[in-house]
């Protein structure tokens, strides 16, 4: 039994819950730009393992062309060192050059090796995004616009697929400024002849956009309007009461959800739309349990395997196992060890790194044994008069193990809300707190000044647990909870939740033995 973390009481399936609102009308994509505004954050934040992911994917680059010259002027630009680089997700970037622009607006980026395909955006001296384009076959072109309207105002020469990418958000911004107006207009006169103009516009957005898209359907311009537009929805079936079958619209919403997707093309890679749409169709589309996550997952990676491109591959396989290496959900280590070991120990991974293959391998060693489901592994403890103990020997329908540091700030903070919670639950529940560094004399006054010795409680004196290896106490405090045949029920599970789980725990058992 698993529930998300933050817990919602009377929550239902995803794929029953009456309220799920899909798309209701088409909306075509108006331009390339990202929603907010920010800038992707760039490379050097991102973990080791994903350094290591993005070493192979630049060695398995073929660089077939003579480097790329990309040369713009953009009148009114301020000077200053602009930065050009291709998405990986939608909220990093790898930068692959840097050219300075003078008082006249000029640009150039060139060098001896073409760029990997995909989507590519120019930043600014403060990172902000100043225009998006595509990096084809063709890698030497030129570019003129100015500031006034950098998409709009803009000519290119050279390159077929950005002539095609500019044309329909030109096209698109057209519409777009048309619209605002009428709608501006309609506030005020409010009459049927404006709403029939909204209605009019809109529909020739949505013409247009379907005919580009069907005469454009093989260029990526084309692939990437399918792969960010929502697909279409037919309409759904009547329930007994009349009412639109608003799970049977989910369902076929769900399973239709990456038909306009091309997993065999790895320019995809290089948007934001691939990494937007598996963190939807997770986040939105999946039911929050390891099995359905760990089934998603395996759908996912399923369809790139289907596609062909090892790059597609990796970055589904690396994506999704980094994702569930920290789950949000009870019970989630397990969608991680399943990745772990189908897809890198596997030898799925198109990976040839010995390391991270061994890190990930001892990662697996240490986590499968202390997943949801299995029985806690053994304590070697004693008391505070030296009496050594059992966690068998602690009767109670649950057992929370507090994993702590005396001296660490947070355990400290988290150690009146867990004593708060023990005496509420006091009939059912018994605490064992485990000290797992610090002197005993540290540990006993951390008893004595907390007043919780009501707790069990548990020291190594010999040193000889490896807490970290044994149990994942990378943080303290680490909490497990523990059913009464001690297996585990929770993990990682903030002290300030525990109240909040065991009361949801309790009504899913209630409602299983129904």
């Amino acid at each position: 039994m698993f529930t998300k973390i933050k817990l919602l009481r009377n929550r239902k399936k995803v794929a029953l819950n009456s309220s799920f609102q899909p798309p209701e009308s088409f909306q075509p994509p108006e331009s390339f730009e990202l929603s907010g505004g920010s800038p992707p954050r760039n490379l050097p934040t991102m973990k080791k393992i994903t350094l290591l992911f993005i070493s192979y994917l630049f060695c398995s680059y073929g660089w077939a062309q003579s480097g790329y010259k990309i040369e713009g002027t953009i009148k009114g630009l301020k000077p200053g060192a602009y930065t050009l680089a291709h998405y990986f997700g939608y909220d990093q970037t790898i930068t692959k050059d840097t050219a300075l622009v003078d008082d006249k607006g000029v640009l150039s980026f060139m060098g001896s090796k073409s760029l990997p395909e995909g989507l590519y955006m120019v930043l600014k001296p403060n990172k902000s995004r100043l225009l998006d384009f595509i990096i084809g076959p063709e890698q030497h072109f030129s570019f003129v616009s100015d500031t006034l309207s950098v998409v709009g105002n803009m000519k290119i020469e050279g390159s077929p697929d950005n002539e095609r990418f500019f044309n329909y958000q030109q096209k698109m911004l057209g519409y777009s400024q048309e619209l605002t107006l009428v709608q501006a207009q309609a506030k005020v006169r409010q009459d049927m002849i404006s709403q029939a103009k909204i209605g009019n516009i809109r529909r020739q957005m949505s013409e247009y956009y379907h005919q580009f898209v069907k005469e454009n359907a093989a260029t990526f311009t084309g692939k990437i309007l399918s792969a960010s537009n929502e697909i279409a929805l037919p309409t759904p079936p009547k329930r007994p009461d009349g009412r639109p079958d608003s799970a049977w619209l989910f369902n076929y919403y769900r399973a239709h959800f990456w038909d306009n997707f091309d997993f065999s093309d790895e320019r995809l890679v290089r948007t934001p739309f691939l990494q937007r749409k598996l963190e939807r169709y997770l986040q939105n589309l999946t039911f929050p349990a390891p099995d359905s996550l760990i089934q998603a997952s395996d759908y996912v990676i399923g369809k790139a395997l289907k596609g062909g491109s090892k790059e597609m591959q990796a970055y589904c396989i690396w994506y999704l196992t980094n994702q569930a290496e920290t789950p949000n959900t009870v019970g989630g280590d397990a969608v991680f060890v399943h990745l772990a070991e189908k897809y890198y120990l596997g030898g799925i991974m198109p990976i040839t790194d010995s390391s991270t293959v061994q890190n990930i391998r001892s990662r697996v060693a240490i986590m499968k044994p202390l997943l949801v489901g299995k029985p806690m592994p053994a304590l070697a403890l004693s008391d505070t008069a030296r009496i050594s103990f059992k966690l068998a020997d602690i009767q109670s329908k649950y057992t929370v193990v507090f994993f702590y540091d005396p001296d660490c700030g947070h355990c400290r903070q988290s150690t009146p809300e867990l004593k708060r919670f023990s005496e509420k639950y006091s009939s059912s529940v018994k605490v064992l707190a485990v000290s797992v560094t610090g002197s005993p004399d540290n540990w006993k006054k951390y008893i004595h000044d907390f007043g919780v010795g009501a707790w069990r409680h548990g020291y190594d004196f010999s040193f000889r647990t490896d807490f970290r290896k044994e149990f994942d106490v990378v943080n303290t405090p680490m909490v497990y909870v523990l059913d009464k045949d001690k297996k585990i029920i929770a993990r990682k599970m903030a002290v300030e939740q525990l109240d909040s789980f065991l009361d949801f725990y309790e009504e899913q058992s209630k409602l299983s033995k129904k």
